[in-house]
């Protein structure tokens, strides 16, 4: 079975928890996962969740891997979000796939545009011409008829737009339940396997 790549670009929306979430779950099946966090996006990990990154970039990484006891640490690599000799900012070495949760709407708007001005925005505008695997999980709502358009114009491109919507069918009884929904359809849009959630 091949090793699935993916790019995880974290922005200053709000959805911390999904991210964290999600990269724990990305390690524990041994994919090998390129992280990018914009300024905003460490703004906003530190009001959310309290973990505290710094400019230092291996600084950063060591504590990830120790705030969230990350598995397979050697598979995790964290990049600047000016750092424009990452790999995913060229298509010679794209990865498979790639998410940006949270989405602000800041950036998507420039995925849709086409501004790749920063390294996830440049990633994003990579995988769109290599014709990889996006996925968008946006802030949360209420959206104005720009973001819907933005959205509306990266799905008819192939994009999957993920919103971070709880569905209670299946009778959440904590926050992490919430989380491990979203998780789980994020998972399911990337090609994984997962009991994260019950199934019908």
């Amino acid at each position: 079975m091949m090793t699935l790549k993916v790019t995880l670009a974290i922005t200053g929306a709000s959805g911390m928890p999904y991210t964290l979430k999600l990269l724990s779950e990305l390690l524990a099946r041994e994919c090998l996962v390129n992280l990018v966090i914009s300024k905003a996006g460490i703004l906003t990990l530190r009001q959310e969740l309290d973990i505290v990154l710094s400019a230092n970039i291996e600084q950063s990484r060591l504590k990830l891997i120790e705030t969230l006891n990350l598995v397979n640490p050697d598979n995790f690599k964290l990049y600047a979000i000016a750092d424009w000799f990452a790999p995913m900012a060229s298509g010679s070495s794209v990865d498979d796939a790639m998410v940006v949760c949270p989405c602000s709407m800041a950036t998507l708007g420039k995925i849709a545009s086409g501004i790749g001005d920063d390294l996830i925005a440049r990633s994003a505008d990579v995988i769109l011409k290599e014709r990889k695997n996006l996925i968008i999980v946006p802030r949360e709502s209420p959206f104005s008829t720009i973001h819907l358009e933005n959205m509306l114009k990266l799905s008819r491109l192939g994009v999957a737009i993920v919103a971070p919507i709880p569905a209670f069918y299946n009778h959440p009884k904590t926050l992490d339940d919430v989380i491990n929904f979203i998780v789980s359809r994020i998972l399911d849009q990337l090609g994984i396997n997962n009991s994260l959630t019950k199934r019908w």
